[in-house]
């Protein structure tokens, strides 16, 4: 699979301290995206209305959490719908009423399609207030092209009208892109516009009920909220109440989409000459990756870097640095990638009978990882690159921030530059 460009930031530069002192910003797959969120406008009905029917308006579809691509594409560029396609799914005007008025004509019977508004793609000023014949999207002082996903898996009561829409836009030539079970290959920048998308999605989809009562949720505030209303217009024959709820009348009224942080290392040998890798049983023969794991509460993160390298390989750390951090869609983590070092003499001892996860770990030098990381690297389900020879280091992809976290480590990003 060719390797997608990685995405590029507006923060990095040299004359900034912080970068001569540090080195550019890495900005790891899954993020840079080019769109301003606008999560202030959310709740605003004029403003989703009027972004949701423009002409302008793009729309990410999303089948069984796979999206939307140009077929033949290879890295996979998103296509995106109009309004005109996905009207029939979504109801010419699904932000018509406010989210007040939502929850107080609740009715559990109808369907609620998924659709989340991803963001406006900011554009300059154009001659006459046009582009491509069309008036260009305005609303306040932002100017742009608004972008919405929708969940056009086929269920429930909408079945035949997603069927209807699927069918249409692979006839159109597009496909619901699948290439690999992480998505990897799409372009950098859509890459993180789908990592968003897919997050909310599969939170909707995942999260119909009230974590406290039970009752079905509704999805408001464009799709990064979901409440649990006091009525039911389906129960208006008897009694439109519903069960009572404790988070009725507080601030906990909102569900919040959950993001899960998670630690990921790259870990140095005392004299900063080897590198600690992982390996688990379910990985092709010879690839290995970084350690990581879940950070508990009431734990930094510097202490959850300690905890997992100990638990998982009996291999002590002490310095911890914050390196970069990836948004991680697959359901909803955020990698916080770091680099430690281990305390020498028995600190570097590793010993596996904590944790069953891995099957094997080991210290290795820089030179070999450095060799893998230029003739080595490939995805999970991918079979090894051209010019790999059997037998020798394996590790993930550019895209993984696993491979960040080693390419700095061998570049020498741990070592502070003098001034």
């Amino acid at each position: 699979m060719p390797v997608p460009d990685l995405p590029l930031l507006p923060t990095s530069h040299s004359h900034s301290l912080l970068t001569q002192k540090f080195g550019r910003e890495t900005a790891n797959y899954f993020s840079g995206s080019p769109l301003n969120r606008l999560s202030f406008l959310r709740a605003d009905t004029a403003f989703l209305r009027a972004a949701f029917s423009h002409p302008h308006a793009r729309f990410l579809l999303l089948n069984g959490l796979r999206p939307l691509v140009r077929s033949g594409d290879d890295p996979a560029a998103l296509a995106f719908a109009t309004y005109a396609d996905v009207a029939p799914l979504t109801g010419p005007d699904p932000f018509a009423r406010s989210e007040e008025e939502m929850v107080a004509g609740y009715d559990s019977r109808e369907e609620q399609v998924v659709i989340v508004f991803l963001g406006v793609e900011e554009e300059g000023e154009v001659e006459g207030g046009k582009r491509e014949g069309k008036e260009v999207f305005r609303y306040r002082d932002f100017v742009g092209k608004p972008y919405f996903a929708v969940d056009v898996t086929p269920r429930g009561k909408v079945v035949g009208v997603a069927e209807e829409l699927v069918r249409s836009m692979e006839g159109k030539g597009y496909a619901f892109h699948d290439h690999s079970p992480r998505h990897m290959g799409l372009q950098a920048e859509q890459a993180a516009m789908y990592g968003q998308a897919r997050a909310l999605v599969d939170w909707n989809t995942r999260t119909p009920f009230c974590a406290q009562c039970g009752q079905p949720t509704l999805s408001v505030h464009a799709g990064t909220k979901r409440v649990c209303p006091p009525t039911d217009r389906a129960l208006a024959g008897t009694n439109s109440m519903r069960k009572p709820c404790a988070t009725r009348g507080t601030v906990s009224n909102h569900s919040f989409p959950r993001t899960d942080p998670t630690v990921i290392m790259a870990v140095l040998s005392a004299d900063g000459t080897r590198l600690l890798l992982g390996r688990q049983r379910r990985w092709p023969r010879y690839w290995f990756s970084t350690l990581a794991g879940f950070q508990e509460p009431g734990e930094s993160v510097e202490e959850a870097v300690r905890r997992e390298v100990w638990e998982e390989s009996g291999v002590r750390v002490g310095r911890v640095m914050l390196h970069s951090s990836q948004p991680w869609p697959f359901p909803a983590s955020l990698m916080i990638g770091a680099i430690g070092q281990a305390l020498p003499g028995e600190g570097e001892t590793i010993y596996l009978g904590h944790d069953a996860e891995l099957e094997s770990a080991k210290w290795f030098p820089l030179d070999e990882v450095k060799e893998a990381l230029l003739t080595g690297t490939s995805g999970l389900g991918e079979a090894a690159p051209e010019g790999y020879v059997e037998g020798a280091l394996r590790l993930p992809p550019q895209t993984a921030i696993a491979n960040r976290l080693m390419t700095a480590v061998v570049e020498g990003w741990f070592i502070p530059p003098r001034m």
